[in-house]
């Protein structure tokens, strides 16, 4: 079964114990991540391959969903050529990408804005001691990209706090 931070029993009756109860009322499992798990859950049946894969996270914007996964189990739910996404995002009707949970920036950044290939990550440090993360990608701005890069900022934002500014190198 997917692990996570609540009971087995608990996700799979979906009436959770006082224990797991009080993670989500202290705000460590939202009900998007709870809906997700229980997703995954099903998804697992058909594809026994992410039984394994450990949950962290699931954040939405619009019609786009990030879950958040350990580094290490993002091959086994890649896996069967992309299948297990589509069966997820054919069952919540948005756009799915896996993240690796934790980890350094740029890993972060790459699984954020792939396809793209980033040149660069810079810092900006601003006159009210505030942050941007600057991403200089490769190329020239596409006419149609896959994800619009305002939703690459809001997740950005929501997932790690980092203020996100993306540029392309211009040949």
């Amino acid at each position: 079964m997917v692990k996570t931070i609540l009971d087995n029993f608990c996700v799979k009756s979906g009436v959770l114990c006082p224990k797991c109860e009080e993670k989500v009322v202290k705000g460590q499992v939202s009900k998007l991540d709870l809906d997700i798990i229980q997703l995954l859950c099903e998804v697992e049946k058909d594809y026994p391959s992410i039984q394994e894969v450990t949950f962290n996270k699931a954040v939405e914007v619009e019609n786009f969903l990030a879950i958040l996964v350990n580094k290490a189990d993002m091959a086994k739910i890649l896996s069967q050529g992309g299948k297990i996404i589509k069966e997820i995002s054919a069952r919540t009707n948005k756009r799915v990408r896996i993240l690796t949970y934790g980890g350094d920036e740029r890993q972060f950044l790459e699984d954020l804005l792939s396809p793209f290939s980033i040149l660069t990550i810079n810092t900006i440090w601003l006159p009210d001691d505030s942050t941007e993360t600057k991403a200089i990608l490769y190329g020239r701005t596409p006419k149609r990209v896959p994800v619009h890069f305002d939703i690459i900022r809001r997740l950005a934002k929501e997932i790690r706090g980092m203020t996100l500014r993306i540029e392309f190198e211009k040949n």
